[in-house]
Formats: structure tokens, sequence, C-alpha cells
């Protein structure tokens, strides 16, 4: 795999994504490329997982998961900061696997996903959806679970065309992922808990803006900052 891009005899050229770039740097050929995905996808897994213990308790920060005043739906956490930037690092196809690998582990059980307003961390395939005495119920957050994996196909298909290369690309392609998680997330919502298109954004979409804002700036603030010191490493080589 080149480090600059890789050409295909059809299509759009493809670039090599920071993950690939930074491991081949540190691994050289010293790892097959099997490995070198499994090793990238096991530690995007892991960033999302702490991005649902990163949270914030008003007044203070604590390791529950912070409610906007009044929304006993949807926690505010750094889960899509994770998500997000590790769709840019990763590429589409190893984002979704890392997504998939993310859902899977908090459908067999295992506490993984975001707290609830008890402050206990959600688990089971019911967190998503489940099938009842009433047909299918979907739970409140499933959408934005959902959406974390388009969310993280879509970012990681943008950079490995290059956008996450440029900060003014960097922040549309984030901009772009962060807009898919909201436009499923956000429907299932209103559908999960009854709610009206109106309620159904007071409580899912616009208290969570502002940060969302800058988690968008964050990420591609990184981005950048980790192709400058790849190029520099680079010119330095």
């Amino acid at each position: 795999m080149s480090a600059t891009h890789l050409n295909t005899p059809r299509g759009p050229v493809h670039h090599a994504v920071l993950g690939d770039v930074f491991l081949l740097r540190r691994l050289g050929d010293r790892v097959v490329d099997r490995t070198r995905d499994l090793i990238l996808i096991l530690l995007a897994t892991g960033l999302i997982i702490v991005g649902a213990y990163l949270s914030f308790q008003v007044p203070a920060i604590s390791l529950g998961s912070f409610y906007v005043p009044d929304n006993p739906y949807v926690p505010l956490t750094l889960q899509t900061f994770g998500v997000l930037f590790a769709g840019a690092a990763l590429g589409a196809r190893r984002a979704a696997a890392a997504s998939f690998l993310y859902l899977a582990i908090g459908a067999v059980g295992l506490p993984v996903f975001a707290a609830g307003s008890d402050g206990v961390h959600g688990a089971g395939l019911d967190t998503i959806i489940s099938v009842g005495s009433s047909g299918i119920v979907l739970g409140v957050t499933g959408g934005y679970l959902i959406g974390f994996l388009v969310a993280g196909v879509v970012v990681g298909a943008l950079a490995e065309r290059g956008w996450d290369r440029r900060g003014r690309r960097a922040v549309v392609a984030i901009a772009v992922g962060t807009i898919v998680i909201y436009a499923i997330g956000v429907p299932w919502l209103a559908v999960a808990a009854n709610l009206s298109a109106e309620n159904a954004l007071h409580y899912g979409l616009f208290p969570f803006l502002p940060g969302d804002l800058l988690k968008i700036v964050l990420a591609a603030g990184v981005l950048r900052l980790a192709w400058r010191a790849v190029e520099r490493d680079g010119a330095a080589r």
C-alpha cells in the first residue's frame, strides 16, 4: 500500500488513510495487512467505548452520562467524536467493522453503550431494537447507534478520497458524518418515544448542536495536525 494513494483502474483515486500511514511508519512491513486492519479496528472500537464513558454531569464532570436538563432520552457523550475520527483514520470498510464490533459487544450484554438517566450504562440488543408482544420495539437511542455505523462509513469514504487532509474539507467530512447520525437518530427517537417531530428535535438534536460544532472543529483539527506531523516526518526521512 502506498503511503500516498492507491490507484485503481476505474473510479476515483483512493488515498491511504491516517491509520495506515501511522502504522506503516512505525511497524513497516513487519505486520501483514490483515494484522494491521485488526489493530486499527480494535483501537477504533476501544475509542468508541471510551467515548461512551466520557460524558458530563452538570455541574461537575463525572463518568456518568450527562442528560440535558429535562431530557430523559438522549445523553451527551464523546462517542460521536470517536466514531467520526475513527472513520477518517480507518477508511470506510474498517470503520464499519469497528462500529459493528462495538454494536455486537453491546448487543451481547456488555455495558458499552451510553448510560441512561439512572447512570447505568446500556447493554443488550433491546437498547437498539427488540420484539415485544405488540411487535417491534425500538430503543430510543438505537437510531444514533445505527447512525454511528453509517456515519463512519461515509466519513471513511471521504477520507479515502483525501478529504481528511485539509482543514476545510475535513470539517465538511466530519459535519456530513454528524448529519448522518442525526438523520437516522432523530426520526428513530420520534418513533421509539412516540414524540412529535418538534419534540424529537427538541430532545434529540437542538441541545447537542453547540457541542457537536466543537467536536467537528476538534476532530478536523486533530486530523490536520496528525497529517502535518506525518508530512514533517516524511520530509525528515
